[in-house]
């Protein structure tokens, strides 16, 4: 594997990320970072957490020269905390780059003021940039560089017309696509939208990290259950559920029993979302109750519970809900709430592709906090020794590994 240096990073790049303590790329950089710098299209599928941010902004960084007329940079990302949390790393990289973040639920006039000085890098979600190049406060027609960053979503049918539109309005761009899933029919789209690009696929190992089971319980015994479960986890944990007036109840419902949670859904103005972010990164609340806006792409340490109280519509979003926990090379645990009802949902689930999961027995789980499953077989334990399987007891958990 290269180092940055061999990859052809300029020594400015290469003292910000010492100053982080990133001496040598990963894997998904050291194979798209020297493909981007040739100026060839690239393709970056890899797990949440492999490091895709840094592998297209740190090329970003090297190819564009500073203090162009109007943005030449652009980088797309389907929610607000995404787009915030790229345009955070690439400040870190200290490069004199001007750049501003466009994102609806809050007023137009800061951003309208950075496009009026003049920005290099635009970061920002498809529905705000729309408007701003309605409004006639931003051109893209010297764009050089564009990502879509979780591709696969950018590209579906929620976003694909207003993506399509920005992409319209570009000529000929280097172009990055990356995300933790691409399925099969994102490859029509690329062939579209990208030229001879250089495919950057990594084999994932997060179900080395990852222990995911499934509880089989009824619906009017699920929020007790969930209450119970997070009273037995010590750590953070993020809840997923479907909708965003459901998430509300949820939160709502947790706080009344006792429990120091905040939610995330769409309906929230950014400063409540702001907010609520940063009290879950700081560790001030344990508990996330959110939609699927927290499933790509945010990044938050040490999330030792996913629960997906409510099954997502898709195999894919449950990739990413799951993506929010064991990374970084750290242990992590998922729980899928499967009731009655949501059988023929589940089914629907498993034939696109969701991964097999073991049902758990939950009265054991729920009393003494172990892990074992309906069949009495627990899962063996992986080689790496990260993991520790007593047959007689169950699975047990080693102690968190430092970095």
């Amino acid at each position: 594997m290269p180092s940055f240096a061999e990859a052809g990073v300029s020594p400015r790049t290469l003292a910000a990320l010492s100053a982080q303590g990133i001496t040598e790329p990963v894997q998904v950089q050291a194979e798209a970072i020297p493909a981007l710098l040739a100026g060839r299209d690239v393709v970056m599928e890899a797990q949440t957490g492999s490091g895709k941010t840094l592998a297209y902004l740190i090329p970003l960084v090297e190819k564009l020269p500073r203090g162009g007329a109007g943005p030449r940079a652009m980088i797309v990302t389907p929610t607000r905390e995404l787009a915030m949390q790229v345009e955070k790393v690439l400040r870190t990289l200290s490069t004199g780059l001007r750049t501003t973040v466009l994102y609806g639920g809050v007023g137009y006039a800061t951003q309208r003021l950075a496009l009026k000085h003049g920005v290099d890098v635009v970061v920002g979600t498809p529905g705000r940039i729309i408007d701003m190049l309605g409004q006639g406060k931003l051109s893209l027609s010297r764009i050089q560089y564009l990502v879509l960053d979780e591709a696969d979503e950018m590209l579906d049918a929620g976003f694909a017309p207003s993506v399509e539109k920005i992409l319209g309005l570009t000529y000929e761009p280097q172009t990055v696509l990356a995300s933790a899933t691409m399925p099969t029919w994102v490859t029509r789209m690329v062939e579209k939208h990208t030229h001879d690009p250089v495919q950057v696929r990594l084999e994932s190992n997060h179900a080395d990290l990852l222990e995911h089971g499934m509880l089989r319980v009824e619906r009017d015994l699920k929020l007790q259950t969930l209450s119970r479960l997070l009273r037995r986890h010590s750590g953070s944990a993020i809840v997923f559920g479907r909708t965003k007036h459901g998430v509300k109840k949820l939160n709502h419902s947790l706080r009344q029993m006792g429990h120091n949670s905040v939610e995330l859904q769409g309906d929230l103005s950014q400063l409540t979302r702001d907010r609520a972010m940063d009290s879950f990164r700081a560790g001030r609340s344990q508990i996330l109750v959110a939609t699927n806006v927290a499933a790509r792409g945010i990044d938050v340490d040490n999330v030792g519970l996913v629960v997906n109280f409510e099954l997502p519509d898709s195999a894919q979003w449950l990739t990413h809900r799951v993506g929010r926990t064991a990374r970084m090379g750290e242990l992590g645990r998922a729980l899928t709430f499967v009731t009655p009802e949501d059988e023929p949902a589940w089914v629907k689930l498993s034939r696109e592709g969701a991964p097999k999961i073991r049902e758990l027995d939950t009265k054991r789980l729920l009393d003494e906090g172990s892990w074992h499953y309906q069949e009495g077989r627990p899962m063996q334990a992986h080689s790496n020794g990260a993991r520790v399987v007593n047959r007689s007891r169950g699975r047990r958990w080693a102690p968190r590994r430092t970095r």
